[in-house]
């Protein structure tokens, strides 16, 4: 029995311990000395095989209730710790209610949406509606139904993005034209294309993977070439100042016939040539043309009777020729020393 009077006086003597016990590192220290791999407790077990044999049954029993008895203590002396220190925390950092709170700074616009506005502003004064499309369309609607039918080599003029062999990020706003076509034939169309464009394309100064551009479309009766160049040099001249000039060049687009390409004089060095414009002394606004008479039909319309004109023009290019931007990559690189300054 003196074994057993001894575990009884060395459970007390724990528990005692355990009440005086201040702290992590106090309780650290403590469960080492009575609970650990050399501590009191486990030495007593260990010494079991001293006693007789008739004894040994008893004593282990016991040993192993005051073992759990000190498990729970320990465990219910630590919560009690974490618990104090954690209101002695909050009570040396209370939070005075009364004192005025931070001020979160104004928001603004960032550059392309403002962009976006100024452009759905001047073609709104020209007569001109937003349709907006999807992001993800089919191959017909972005190539087939645009003039460009399955191996036809002017799908190369763009990396695409595919989702699977029929679907894809679209390459252009293009296809929104066969979408509104088919919506409002037989009704006059003027509306202008908005959204993001993706191609599988080098990230670098002059180009990224994600775009903006801006698609307009003109159907009506007797449309002609002159409305289009006419359309173009308003718009250029409104965004970038009335003395623009315009120049035509003749190019091609499968959607289109004919297609143009429209330049206008420099902004920064009013045609005289500088590292902006190359030396040329004009600057690229867009792409455009005659709306193909394969398209007019695939969107619902009687090529003989009705005509139209198509361009498309990026938005990040625009706000660069008018802020003297020089790397594309500024727009997406979330940087408010540049954002801030728009």
């Amino acid at each position: 029995m003196l074994m057993l009077d001894q575990l009884s006086q060395l459970e007390k003597q724990a528990l005692g311990a355990l009440d005086a016990a201040e702290g992590k590192d106090a309780l650290t220290a403590w469960h080492r000395r009575y609970l650990g791999k050399k501590g009191a407790l486990t030495l007593m077990l260990r010494s079991v095989r001293e006693l007789p044999k008739e004894e040994r049954p008893a004593f282990g029993r016991a040993a192993n209730e005051a073992k759990v008895a000190l498990e729970e203590a320990y465990q219910t002396r630590s919560e009690v710790l974490r618990r104090a220190e954690m209101e002695r925390e909050l009570e040396e950092s209370a939070i005075d209610v009364t004192l005025p709170g931070r001020p979160t700074g104004p928001g603004h616009l960032h550059i392309t949406t403002q962009t976006l506005r100024q452009i759905y502003a001047i073609f709104a004064e020209m007569g001109f509606q937003v349709y907006e499309a999807p992001d993800v369309e089919t191959d017909e609607l972005n190539f087939g139904l645009l003039n460009m039918p399955p191996h036809h080599p002017a799908r190369d003029m763009w990396d695409t993005f595919w989702i699977d062999d029929e679907v894809l990020l679209r390459t252009h706003t293009s296809p929104g034209q066969i979408r509104v076509m088919r919506e409002r034939c037989p009704e006059p169309i003027r509306v202008i294309l908005p959204g993001k464009c993706y191609r599988y394309e080098q990230v670098t100064a002059r180009s990224e993977h994600q775009f903006y551009q801006v698609e307009g479309l003109a159907i009506g009766h007797a449309i002609t070439m002159t409305d289009l160049i006419g359309t173009l040099t308003e718009f250029a001249r409104r965004l970038y100042g009335p003395e623009r000039r315009i120049r035509i060049r003749g190019s091609y687009f499968p959607f289109t016939e004919p297609s143009i390409e429209a330049d206008m004089d420099c902004i920064l060095c009013g045609g005289e040539g500088c590292r902006v414009c190359k030396y040329s002394g004009w600057l690229e606004i867009g792409g455009a043309g005659m709306v193909h008479p394969v398209v007019l039909q695939n969107g619902g319309y009687d090529p003989d009777e009705w005509s139209g004109f198509a361009f498309g023009m990026g938005v990040e290019r625009p706000a660069m020729l008018k802020y003297s931007i020089d790397d594309i990559r500024m727009f997406y690189g979330n940087d408010l020393r540049f954002l801030r300054q728009f």
